[in-house]
């Protein structure tokens, strides 16, 4: 599944999710002025599609979806750090989670949310009782 994300200022946000993410333009398209598709490879391997909005797909009031993209990388702590000086607000701080991933979560300017974290690397069942013992504590 390749996400299609529709933000006001297309150009904008390829420059934002190859700088923070060090994703890699592998294709843009545009009628006019307008950027009606862009293809970004992300570094797990994983594809995000960008576009201006238009008749077709106008863009969410809000700036974002109801939808929160999951990046895996090696160093969350400085894909954070990027997103940040670059305008994103932290909705939560990178951090070592119960479930053995280390991983945060920003709004992109936007709207978008994403979280970006290690791989967990915890056995199924060791992840579910370590987030039962969370809950507990909660």
């Amino acid at each position: 599944m390749s996400p299609k994300l529709v933000v006001r200022d297309a150009d904008a946000a390829l420059t934002f999710y190859a700088e923070v993410l060090g994703a890699r333009l592998l294709t843009r398209h545009t009628m006019g002025e307008s950027v009606v598709f862009a293809a970004l490879e992300l570094p797990d391997g994983g594809q995000v599609q960008v576009k201006d909005p238009d008749d077709a797909d106008p863009a969410p009031a809000g700036g974002g979806t109801g939808v929160i993209l999951d990046v895996l990388t090696d160093d969350p702590d400085a894909v954070m750090a990027r997103a940040l000086e670059r305008g994103a607000e932290e909705v939560f701080p990178v951090d070592d989670q119960p479930y053995g991933s280390r991983q945060g979560r920003f709004r992109d300017p936007f709207g978008h949310q994403w979280i970006v974290g290690t791989e967990v690397t915890m056995a199924d069942a060791d992840v579910q009782a370590a987030l039962d013992e969370w809950a507990q504590q909660a």
